[in-house]
């Protein structure tokens, strides 16, 4: 199919305006769709990233964000990367993923937070988020600090992710993995 097929004029135009500016900016990426907000300091890797648009990161430190080899990453997608978050080649993530290795405040053991101060004037306190390569995230999913997310693994819409999710599985929900792929019997049990 052709692109002059698959878009309208206007849109043809708006992609057209947004592939001379990724290359003038971001040259190792695919297409940077506009707008597009990069906040603080910059991001390493990307060779080959697509992103929709107003999609939004904001980052604290150089290299606090390293993405891997052609990733895509639908409309809106939000990345917060204060400390660590990795994200390994080949990920697809669908329109409104949020990833963020930061917190406004700690809650667990002895140190939580104390409610009564607004969620704004508490300590972030940022971890690391590590997705792995050829990782599907469903639309409206939620990515946050201490997630593990294995090689080819499918993150289904509207999840939050927290915890380690082993290679090649899918969860949905609240950390809920309900099926992992075996690799010996090429299939899933």
């Amino acid at each position: 199919m052709k692109i002059y097929q698959q878009y309208s004029v206007s849109e043809l135009f708006k992609t057209a305006y947004s592939w001379l500016m990724t290359k003038l900016f971001f040259r190792d990426a695919r297409l940077i769709r506009r707008p597009i907000y990069l906040r603080g300091g910059g991001y390493s890797g990307g060779r080959g990233l697509t992103t929709g648009r107003f999609c939004r990161f904001d980052l604290v430190g150089n290299e606090a964000l390293k993405i891997g080899t052609d990733c895509e990453f639908g409309d809106f997608t939000h990345i917060v990367a204060h400390k660590d978050v990795r994200i390994g080649s080949g990920v697809l993530a669908a329109s409104k993923v949020f990833i963020s290795d930061t917190d406004h405040g700690s809650y667990k053991g002895t140190a939580a937070s104390i409610p009564d101060i607004p969620p704004k004037k508490r300590k972030l306190v940022s971890g690391h988020v590590v997705i792995g390569n050829h990782v599907w995230i469903g639309e409206n999913a939620v990515i946050l600090s201490g997630a593990e997310i294995g090689d080819g693994c499918v993150i289904g819409a509207n999840s939050v992710i927290s915890k380690r999710i082993p290679a090649n599985s899918i969860a949905v929900g609240h950390n809920k993995v309900i099926r992992q792929y075996c690799k010996q019997l090429k299939s899933q049990p």
